[in-house]
């Protein structure tokens, strides 16, 4: 039958309509991932850890509402630890889907969610006409994440480290064959509607009833609950008894006051969180198993970072192999000792970590474990400061440093080179052709040819983005260095203060601390850095190379920021850290990398920390993306 429709849209495409099941799979990759306003702004939730904390939530609905929340009763259900989208459909037709981004403004991935099954592309007749958006969440079955993750093993691709970064991910592919051949799941837990227009039902309730009446799947085990102490009993009856048993990842459950009328009239608190709904999380899950190994990694700055290899246990439907460690201060204060039973959890049901040691499991006096005296990849002393948790080899040339510290002077926050991926540079580093950055200006489109994986398509593009990386900005480069305290704030007062890489190279201790913004460890980090002869090298060869080694002066005035100290914290929905930089300097802005009382204003995105608490602490501006994006339109679109 499909086969049929194709031939019958092939030779009448007059009868193709948006709806059609031709329409999932098909289109063209796109460019960029467009932007694209909710209708109305998807909240975040406030958690309750407990039981107290849950009570605590309805007592001050209680204070606010009165009677009329217990009157109303409770919606209760899972909490889908996937990731959000917004779908809108016009006179029933799925015209555009987004994911939440910073709640008001998402990325347009339309195409990739008309590959997912589940997402309707028509609704039943029983929806009402007009525009509205329905809200749920995208998320990866464990079944169907395992099975996949296998696959790509066999083919040599590298696999997944879970389901929720996986359905994230594919979700924002450019090419939408990419997101089809991933299986995606899909439910709907809420609808809204354009402002001053009302939705044709009066309940939370009725909202999932209708949800599934129009065709969209909704999430299973939910409940209408007429006391809150019924919740509790619900919640504990999912965490215990039904959590283990789905094939989906949850972390929690919502809890939400059933009356959409009363929902309205209790609002939004801070703009941010609803106060008619709270997450009520669950612990995350724990498992025991064996600390087989402390094994270690050295980072491209030369830290060395400890990590466990554990005997594989299976936690929240995933196999763990690994769990951070973080330094040797943590080791030494758990007590853990290769041999030793663990207690292990997924931090934020993601990444792996240790707990405690099981000390009633020891079967025998195991030694203490020591940081290495040396560097396990090249020998060196290991050095640790005072006022530092971490080990450090010193040594620029170390190999152990190596593929780390060419991953991040490829990456796009620092001199962006296109097309030399993880793998590719193993690769290049495994056939000798690249030791260190300087060696990757060096390569040629013939010695690419010479390589399994290259075609001429693919030699020449990449042989392309080598060459224009040369131009990027002396901070670009300072950043890419991987100078130990030097991230992309400090490189960028550096180059705009010493203005080439000559001065910086030059300069003293006392010279750099002068420099506003720029403390003694870092001016330590730079003048250690450009001390040792590996550095000096590699110096020469970016210079023969052609690397500009030099940053622009260009200073804007009169911009919607100028005069205004600005800082960064959390992840932004659409702009990377380094284009946020530079139209905060356009607008005449200052960019730091910490908040004080001189601090003008704070830019945050999301999973921002303590710069966030300490920003309001002092009672200084937060904005969030959208509106750096409105304050700086002025300066993108000034004649000049």
């Amino acid at each position: 039958m499909f086969r049929e429709l194709l031939e019958l849209e092939a030779a009448f495409p007059d009868l193709g309509t948006p709806d059609s099941p031709t329409r999932r799979v098909g289109l063209e990759p796109q460019s960029q991932l467009a932007k694209h306003e909710h209708l109305r702004p998807m909240l975040s939730l406030g958690n309750a850890f407990n039981d107290e904390e849950l009570r605590a939530w309805e007592e001050r609905l209680l204070r606010i509402a009165g009677s009329e929340v217990r009157e109303s009763g409770y919606t209760a259900e899972l909490k889908i630890d996937g990731t959000a989208v917004a779908l809108t459909y016009e006179d029933r037709l799925f015209v555009m889907g987004a994911t939440r981004g910073n709640g008001n403004i998402g990325e347009d991935v339309t195409v990739n969610l008309r590959t997912i099954r589940d997402v309707p592309l028509r609704l039943d007749e029983s929806a009402p006409a007009g525009r509205m958006e329905i809200r749920g969440e995208v998320y990866f079955p464990f079944d169907r994440f395992e099975k996949m993750n296998a696959e790509r093993a066999r083919a040599g691709d590298a696999v997944f480290a879970n389901p929720r970064n996986a359905a994230a991910g594919s979700l924002r592919q450019l090419d939408p064959a990419i997101t089809a051949s991933r299986p995606l799941r899909f439910y709907g837990y809420s609808v809204a509607a354009p402002d001053g227009e009302e939705l044709p039902f009066g309940t939370q309730s009725d909202l999932l009833a209708a949800l599934v009446e129009w065709g969209v799947p909704v999430a299973p085990n939910r409940r209408r609950c007429p006391t809150l102490a019924e919740v509790e009993s619900w919640a504990h009856e999912i965490e215990h008894d039904v959590r283990p048993a789905l094939n989906f990842a949850i972390d929690g459950a919502v809890v939400k006051v059933d009356s959409l009328r009363l929902q309205e009239e209790l609002g939004v608190v801070g703009g941010r969180e609803p106060r008619w709904a709270i997450a009520r999380k669950f612990a995350p899950d724990i498992a025991e198993t064996i600390l087989e190994k402390i094994g270690i990694n050295v980072g491209r700055t030369g830290a060395l970072n400890p990590y466990a290899v554990l005997r594989p246990v299976e936690i929240g439907g995933v196999t763990v192999k690994l769990a951070t460690l973080h330094n040797e201060d943590l080791i030494r204060d758990k007590d853990l000792r290769e041999g030793d039973w663990v207690q292990v959890k997924r931090a934020g049901d993601v990444i792996p970590q240790i707990i405690a040691s099981v000390p009633e499991k020891r079967e025998s006096d195991l030694p203490r474990w020591e940081m290495p005296k040396e560097c396990p990849a090249c020998g060196t002393p290991v050095t640790r400061e005072e006022d530092e948790a971490a080990a450090y080899c010193t040594n620029i040339a170390c190999p152990g440093r190596q593929l780390e510290g060419l991953v991040h002077f490829t990456s796009r926050g620092a001199m962006d080179i296109r097309g030399l991926s993880y793998a590719r540079i193993q690769q290049l580093v495994s056939k000798g052709l690249v030791r260190d950055a300087g060696d990757i200006y060096s390569l040629t489109r013939e010695t690419l040819l010479k390589l399994e994986g290259y075609a001429a398509k693919g030699a020449d593009a990449l042989i392309a983005a080598i060459q224009a990386s040369k131009s990027q900005p002396l901070s670009r480069l300072l950043h890419a260095l991987g100078i130990r305290h030097v991230g992309s704030i400090a490189a960028q007062l550096l180059a705009q203060h010493f203005g080439t890489l000559d001065a910086i190279v030059a300069a003293s201790p006392e010279e750099i601390v002068s420099v506003r913004g720029i403390g003694g460890t870092i001016a330590n980090g730079v003048v250690a850095y450009f001390s040792d002869p590996a550095a000096r090298i590699l110096v020469r060869k970016l210079r023969t190379a052609g690397v500009n080694l030099t940053e622009p002066r260009a200073v804007a005035a009169g911009g919607p920021l100028s005069g205004m100290t600005v800082v960064l914290t959390g992840t932004l929905p659409t702009l990377t850290r380094a284009k946020a930089t530079a139209l905060i300097e356009a607008a005449g802005g200052r960019l730091t990398g910490s908040v004080s009382k001189s601090t003008s204003l704070v830019v945050a995105g999301e999973e921002a920390g303590s710069k966030l608490e300490k920003a309001k602490s002092l009672g200084v501006e937060i904005i969030d993306e959208a509106t750096l994006l409105r304050r700086t339109q002025t300066a993108a679109t000034s004649p000049s």
